[in-house]
């Protein structure tokens, strides 16, 4: 099997980014798990989501155990973003208390019933 360029690899990936004044949104798979974009890297079983390699693309690596977060307060709260100035590199505790989710919620709460 050909190897795959750093050149071709981005090539295909910008391909799928349709542009707008304020998301960049992913247009190729979607995962039905998690709704985040995947990017094939052209190597079987080497997918990325696509907001984590637009990420380290333009910004630079992604330390080993942090997670990208698409930061409510910029805007972004688009699983299919990759624009990088609407993500940033967080811990997974910080990426779950700026969701939405249970534990979220619960971490906001000020006073008990």
């Amino acid at each position: 099997m050909a190897t795959i360029t750093r050149e071709e690899l981005e090539t295909r990936f910008w391909a799928k980014v349709q542009k707008t004044d304020g998301c960049w949104l992913w247009t190729g798979k979607i995962s039905r798990h998690t709704g985040y974009g995947e990017f094939s890297q052209g190597v079987k079983h080497s997918k990325i989501g696509a907001h984590r390699f637009a990420y380290e693309l333009l910004m630079g690596p992604i330390p080993p155990g942090m997670q990208i977060d698409h930061v409510k307060s910029r805007g972004c709260t688009n699983r299919h973003c990759v624009n990088p100035t609407h993500l940033e590199v967080v811990t997974l505790a910080e990426n779950v208390l700026r969701g939405d989710g249970p534990s979220a919620q619960n971490a906001r709460k000020t006073h008990c019933k």
